[in-house]
């Protein structure tokens, strides 16, 4: 019940961000972080990496589910600075498939709050086995408006102008994409490093488009301490984060594009709320000059095993 309950606040929550803009987005990251305590005791320990935009081979655990509620905070030359909230809920179908919806929206100052679509995202990973380079196949079905300022990604020859454009205006540009990324990813001694190469696709008649995220991150003490403890230098993580556009298949060229450097700081609680701020830089005329990236999640474990046990006792 108390599951339920979290979940239902959850999209009750995404809605009200959605009509008051970045005061509904506080409210709703509140509201998480505050559930994450009461539900301490359904939490359940997994390696987590910090990043926002780069993705690792680790995928969440088999029956459980991570709700995430994130956002990105825009500067926009010569136009209105813009915040893009977004939910994600992340779940571990088996151990090597995790399936990820997500929901977009976004609040433009002196402008207007509005949704701007969802995304359908799977991650697959065909060795199981940790190896000294651990390949993920990633694929995504994007149904988003132009309007869409989240920026999840960063590929082709996409930047900071796309973004200047009125709402009520971006919104009537609808695009349906495929999105396709190989990871690649290794562990060592603490550290993670992550390389992701995307390629999007629209479904219309549009080239593919291609882009990069590498990142790299580590806890401030590997070691855990035995007792509990909220402040410890193991609940820690920094790191570091790349990414920018490659061009089309018609051009590949780091030139004209748009490129980003980002520190990572996250700290997770041992309860099992984790929380993570990235302050990003544009490194390129086409780069919008500052994103700023916040979030909290938290995993829910054993949601699968709860459903399923609920569906044999139904039809018993």
């Amino acid at each position: 019940m108390r599951v339920t309950s979290f979940i239902a606040s959850a999209f009750r929550g995404v809605a009200t961000s959605l009509a008051r803009g970045t005061r509904g987005f506080v409210g709703l990251a509140l509201l998480a972080g505050c559930a994450g305590f009461f539900l301490a005791p359904m939490r359940t320990a997994a390696q987590e990496t910090p990043y926002f935009v780069t993705y690792s081979h680790h995928l969440e655990e088999p029956g459980n589910l991570e709700v995430a509620l994130n956002s990105t905070y825009g500067t926009q030359h010569r136009s209105n600075d813009f915040v893009a909230p977004w939910l994600e809920l992340e779940y571990g179908v088996t151990a090597w498939w995790t399936f990820e919806a997500e929901l977009d929206s976004q609040s433009t100052f002196r402008d207007s709050a509005l949704y701007t679509g969802s995304r359908w995202e799977n991650r697959f990973r065909p060795l199981m086995r940790e190896h000294w380079i651990n390949p993920v196949l990633y694929v995504e079905f994007e149904n988003i408006s132009g309007a869409d300022k989240t920026i999840k990604e960063v590929v082709g020859f996409d930047n900071a102008a796309d973004h200047a454009v009125a709402s009520n205006v971006a919104r009537r540009e609808h695009a349906h994409e495929i999105e396709t990324k190989l990871i690649l990813s290794s562990d060592y001694k603490g550290w993670n490093i992550s390389e992701n190469f995307l390629g999007e696709k629209n479904l219309g008649h549009q080239p593919w488009e291609f882009g990069y995220a590498v990142a790299a991150s580590r806890p401030f003490r590997l070691a855990a301490t035995s007792r509990f403890c909220n402040f410890c230098a193991e609940n820690f993580v920094a790191g570091v984060e790349f990414y920018g556009g490659l061009g089309t298949n018609k051009h590949l060229t780091l030139s004209g594009t748009s490129h980003y450097a980002a520190p990572i700081l996250s700290w997770q609680l041992p309860c099992g709320v984790n929380f993570s701020v990235s302050p990003g830089f544009g490194l390129t005329g086409a780069s919008h000059g500052f994103l700023l990236r916040w979030g909290v999640t938290y995993e829910i474990e054993g949601v699968g095993r709860a459903i399923d046990n609920k569906l044999r006792s139904m039809f018993q």
